[in-house]
């Protein structure tokens, strides 16, 4: 099914003006219209009345006809011989299937009515080419405006538009991004007021999720000391059963609390990852043989990429980790070039997760529920971003069309380089 693309904010105002544009253009064409044929038959009727009067006076003076005129016109017009009863001189507009009539008459003292008509032949010639000049004049108003709107609808769209990537920028973690900078400061609309807004909300966003970071920071380091000596204790604690259960506790906070401080360093962007350049296939290969010995290796495709091996374990023993805790054998693990994925054969990914992405302390539904504290996934997407690798999750489709039911996928996608063949370093 093809969704239509709903027209944008440029079209939709340039549409607008447009068509207001062609409104006041008709109204305006109808008035001058119908004003300069009123003003013609004016001055037809005008001219008609002086040629009666002329008229009259030359037969008054000697009784004769001139300019076409007759004496008592059978086809004078009703409301002509109407006028001249009542002794008053008039014109009158007969309309007729073709060229209006004009008529004129003029009451003589004889009781005798004078009259004259002639067919207004030049009212559908001048009326022709003045409506040719409106149309052509309504034309060009018509596309100045609809100029005028996308002028003015592109620069409001490129303005709304660079302010919605800014935004999404500031969405995915950019703190440095603000969105008055990135539509410019020299126009003061509606849009600059929108950036102040969202940059406001940025800033105090930010402030507010750094002092939290700070408090997450201070806390994990304060517990840092008495942890590490909780665990040395527990280490010379005699052998048993409740000895066991004791260091495994200790154990397991301490590396909560290793984790809580690695979150809250990613939190503060300050990581900066020791780039170097290496076969993926091979490293992959020997890490996971030891962080998941029952998990498969399998290379679809050789890339060298451009990562930091530290981090890179770090991510690749959480994604296995988490594959192995949450999910069922087999777990595979797959290279396919800069791409390297951690399937397992579960329940999959929770739906909040593949929505939301990872989030501390949630370790999934129900069916994925068990041991940890839910910071994994989290340290991996945060460790990505610091290498500039792209972390997604998803669950696999299975046969029967049930979303999740043969498992997870966490995709890695690292930069990829071409080294050439005899720079290329080790594995």
């Amino acid at each position: 099914m093809t969704l239509l693309r709903r027209p944008g904010l440029r079209w939709k105002l340039t549409a607008a003006i447009a068509a207001v544009s062609a409104l006041v253009a008709l109204a305006l064409s109808i008035v001058v219209h119908n004003a300069a044929e009123l003003s013609m038959l004016n001055s037809a009727r005008d001219v008609q009345d002086t040629r009666v009067q002329l008229a009259a006076k030359i037969y008054e003076s000697t009784h004769r006809l001139t300019i076409t005129a007759r004496l008592n016109d059978p086809k004078l017009p009703a409301g002509l011989k109407e006028a001249a009863r009542k002794g008053l001189r008039a014109t009158y507009i007969q309309e007729t299937s073709g060229e209006p009539i004009i008529w004129a008459e003029t009451p003589l003292p004889d009781n005798t009515i004078l009259s004259i008509n002639s067919r207004f032949s030049d009212r559908a010639a001048v009326l022709d080419d003045l409506d040719g000049v409106l149309i052509a004049g309504s034309v060009a108003v018509v596309l100045a405006g609809s100029a005028l709107g996308v002028l003015i609808g592109g620069q409001l769209s490129r303005r709304l538009r660079k302010a919605a990537v800014a935004a999404r920028e500031v969405a995915d973690g950019d703190t440095r991004v603000r969105v008055r900078d990135a539509i410019g400061r020299r126009v003061h609309d509606e849009t600059d007021e929108l950036a102040r807004a969202v940059d406001a909300m940025a800033d105090a966003l930010q402030e507010r999720l750094e002092a939290e970071r700070r408090v997450t920071a201070d806390i994990a380091h304060e517990l840092r000391t008495p942890v590490t000596g909780l665990v040395t204790a527990a280490e010379l604690l005699p052998p048993g059963r409740p000895s066991e259960l004791v260091r495994d506790r200790a154990q397991a906070l301490r590396t909560l609390v290793e984790d809580v401080l690695e979150v809250a360093r990613l939190d503060g962007a300050e990581e900066r990852a020791d780039l170097q350049e290496m076969a993926l296939p091979e490293f992959v290969r020997r890490r996971v043989g030891g962080l998941a010995p029952d998990a498969t290796v399998q290379v679809v495709r050789d890339a060298w990429v451009h990562t930091d091996p530290r981090r890179l374990e770090r991510i690749l023993g959480n994604l296995l980790a988490n594959a192995g805790r949450y999910g069922k054998p087999p777990v595979e693990v797959v290279v396919d070039g800069p791409v390297l994925r951690v399937r397992d054969h579960g329940p999959g990914f929770p739906p909040d997760l593949l929505r939301e992405g990872p989030s501390r302390f949630r370790t999934g539904s129900s069916d994925r529920a068990g041991q940890g504290h839910g910071l994994g996934l989290t340290i991996a997407t945060g460790q990505a971003r610091v290498l500039g690798a792209e972390l997604s999750f998803r669950n696999v489709q299975g046969a029967d069309g049930e979303e999740g039911a043969s498992g997870a996928i966490a995709e890695l996608r690292l930069p990829e380089v071409v080294p050439e063949a005899d720079s290329r370093p080790g594995a």
